[in-house]
This record gives C-alpha cells, sequence and structure tokens, in this order.
C-alpha cells in the first residue's frame, strides 16, 4: 500500500512539473509558446513606442556615417530623426515609429550590410543612407526588395535613376550646380570663377557638370578648373594657385567640409583671399573638431535650412536639438526631421497599418508622395515628382562670426 502512495505522489508531482512549465515543452504558465532564442540583429536607436490602442508602430531604418571622417552628417541625421521619432511617439494620433539606425562609415559595401541588419530587423520604410556614393548601393537594395526609401541628403541622381521607390528630401545635385550658377550671377557676386572638384565623388562630379553647363549661359567665366581624388585631398597648392594666378574672384567648391576645411587653411597661407561659395555638403563645418572656423567666415552656400530663421517652427526645433544635442542643427539634421514627418503625413493621410508589408506600404508611399504638399522646416508646399526629385526654394547663407546667417 506504502508503495501504491509513493507511486501515486511521484505521478502527481510530475504532473506538476508539466503543468508549471518545468518540462521541454516550452510553453509558459500562461499556455502560449515560447519563442525559440534569437540573436537580435540591431539594436533600435529609440525605444519602442508604447501606444495606445490603435496606434500603428511602423519599423523605420536607416545607415549613414556615425564614425569616421563624414560622421557630422551622419550624426545630425541620426539626431535629427531621433528627436522627429520621439516628437510624433509623444502625439496623440494613430502613427508611431520605432527608429533603428545603423553605422555605415561613409563606405558603400558597409552600407549594403547595414542594410541586410536593417531588414533581418524588420525594417519596413527606409530614410536610405546618408551620403551619395553609399545611398546609391542601399537605394539598389531597397528598390529590390520593394522597400519604399526617402533620404535626407544622398543628392546624386544616381540614386534616384531607374527606381521608383526612391525619393530624395535634399536638393539633387543637379539643381545644386545649377542654382549656385544662377546665384551667382544674380547677386552679381562674380564674373571670374575657379572651380575645385573632386573626380571620385558622384555627389562632386553631378554638382559641377550642371554648374559648368550653367556657367557660359550666365555669363560667368571659369578661369580655372581644378579637380582631385582620393590620395590627393591633403594637398591643394597646385589647385590654389591656379584659381589665384587666373584671377578668380570666387571659388566654387562642390564638396564635403573635409577638404574645403583643408582649402582654406592653404589658401590664407598662400595670402589667397577670393569669395568662397559652396554647397550643402559644407553645411557642418562649423563643428568640425579641431577647424579654426575664422578660416570659413565670409563663406557662402546654398541650403534648403537656415536655423537662423524666426519662423516658429525652425526656432522650436533649433531650441529642441541645441537642449539634446548641445550644439545647433544643420541642414542635414532639417532634412531628416522633415523626412520623418513627410512619412507620418504620407502613412495617415494613405490609412496604413503596420502589419501591412513592406511592399504595400511601398505602393502605398509611392503615391501619396506623388500627391501630397508638405509643409516642413526646409521648404513650404514642397511635392515631389514620380521621378522622386523634390521642388522646393533653396536658401542663401553665409558664415559670419562662426554662426550662419541667412542672406535671403
Amino acid at each position: 500500500m506504502k508503495k501504491a502512495l509513493s507511486l501515486v505522489l511521484a505521478l502527481v508531482m510530475a504532473l506538476a512539473l508539466v503543468a508549471c512549465g518545468g518540462g521541454s515543452s516550452g510553453s509558459t504558465s500562461g499556455g502560449a509558446t515560447a519563442p525559440a532564442e534569437t540573436t537580435t540583429p540591431a539594436e533600435p536607436a529609440t525605444e519602442p513606442a508604447s501606444p495606445e490602442t490603435g496606434a500603428q508602430v511602423f519599423k523605420l531604418g536607416g545607415t549613414g556615417p556615425l564614425t569616421g571622417g563624414a560622421a557630422i552628417y551622419g550624426m545630425a541625421v541620426k539626431n535629427a530623426a531621433e528627436l522627429a521619432v520621439a516628437e510624433i511617439n509623444a502625439m496623440d494620433g494613430d502613427v508611431r515609429f520605432e527608429l533603428n539606425f545603423q553605422d555605415d562609415a561613409h563606405d558603400a559595401e558597409k552600407a549594403v550590410n547595414a542594410y541586410n541588419t536593417l531588414k533581418d530587423w524588420g525594417m519596413q520604410l527606409s530614410l536610405g543612407s546618408v551620403t551619395s556614393t553609399p545611398c546609391v548601393a542601399t537605394s539598389a537594395e531597397t528598390y529590390a526588395d520593394r522597400i519604399f526609401a526617402i533620404t535626407p541628403s544622398g543628392s546624386s541622381t544616381a540614386v534616384l535613376e531607374g527606381k521608383d521607390n526612391q525619393f530624395q528630401m535634399c536638393f539633387t545635385d543637379p539643381n545644386q550646380g545649377s542654382a549656385s550658377a544662377q546665384y551667382i550671377h544674380d547677386k552679381a557676386l562674380a564674373t571670374k570663377v575657379a572651380v575645385i572638384w573632386k573626380n571620385d565623388d558622384v555627389y562632386s562630379k553631378g554638382i559641377y557638370d550642371t554648374f559648368m553647363a550653367a556657367a557660359p549661359e550666365l555669363g560667368l567665366d571659369v578661369v580655372s578648373d581644378t579637380t582631385f581624388a582620393d590620395g590627393s585631398d591633403t594637398d591643394f597648392s597646385v589647385q590654389i594657385a591656379d584659381a589665384q594666378s587666373a584671377g578668380a574672384e570666387l571659388v566654387f567648391l562642390p564638396m564635403y567640409y573635409t577638404p574645403a576645411s583643408l582649402i582654406f587653411a592653404q589658401a590664407k597661407a598662400a595670402g589667397y583671399a577670393p569669395i568662397w561659395f559652396g554647397v550643402d555638403g559644407m553645411d557642418g563645418i562649423l563643428t568640425l573638431e579641431g577647424f579654426d572656423t575664422s578660416l570659413a567666415e565670409g563663406v557662402m552656400l546654398l541650403t534648403p535650412f537656415n536655423a537662423d530663421a524666426d519662423d516658429a517652427a525652425t526656432r522650436a526645433f533649433v531650441e529642441a536639438y541645441q537642449a539634446k544635442y548641445g550644439e545647433v542643427p544643420n541642414q542635414f539634421a532639417a532634412d531628416a526631421y522633415d523626412c520623418v514627418f513627410a512619412y507620418k503625413q504620407a502613412l495617415e493621410q494613405a490609412g496604413c497599418t503596420a502589419d501591412m508589408s513592406a511592399e504595400a506600404l511601398c505602393d502605398a508611399m509611392i503615391a501619396q508622395f506623388t500627391t501630397m504638399t508638405f509643409d516642413g522646416l526646409t521648404g513650404e508646399g514642397m511635392t515631389w515628382g514620380t521621378d522622386g526629385a523634390v521642388t522646393k526654394s533653396p536658401k542663401g547663407m553665409i558664415i559670419q562670426n562662426g554662426a550662419y546667417v541667412g542672406l535671403d
């Protein structure tokens, strides 16, 4: 009898262990199936939103240089996107975002690897890549995977060409080149112009090509046309001497701020002080580590955003950005902020839900972006063509006393 009772007790204890999850079935005490352990491919840059009932949380990803020489651009985009997501997630609306932003170190191969990490994470919508060469590479991937992308700053036309789901918040390179020539002409800044450009960079070459096409039509005499490439981008004495000896009154620099900072320093050492005119890649030079900002005094550039503007939206953005990140936001930050809010508008207008596939969301975003009008920090009444290019007006800026000041 005692043996029988012992067997019964043993059986009861065994059943109790199974019911409490002590067996290998993987079930919880609530009866739900526990997921198998997985390795999270990427930690999101923002905490997942905790929406009210009915709100939709969309997975938004992007890549940019968070390390290396172009990190100022990538960090500006990441920071502003995080700020926009936080503001949207705090609103009483139906759209929320979970943001995951990956470092691509301004390298095309690393950008594709970062994109694949985001795809494994479940990215539904993309901010593309920050700089043009990586963005060309990742745009091919988003096109093949039918994930909609709008880049804040990947301005090369190659980002858009042949891809119906690629859009830009920034000006395209051709627009920057022709607009710069037009601005120099309209403001009568100079007639004799020199151009220094980077021949192995799609961003620089794209702007250069359209500037050179527009210049003679506007009566601008390009008296010096010199170039450089990776490996020869630290000594600009030849280019500076050529512009100086040709009597160039203005030097146009379609390039990023790192080589420009060296040109400014070496030109000063050579006693050459022309008008310097840059493009949106120059935005950020004032926060370049170790740079003497006095060297950029008087530098002009075209940009869609002026942090010095006194409208309420710009003031609120600049104050919030400075409070969180301790610096004045540049144009890359403003474009990124606009990208996230443009997504919010498009998703709401299309009635999208977070359970839609990336392909279905892609179709909805194409339909919205090609028909809607958007008011943002970088322009009012913005529209997009079926080619993905944005239509908005540039603003002239000048660096004075270590700060960007609007010219228009």
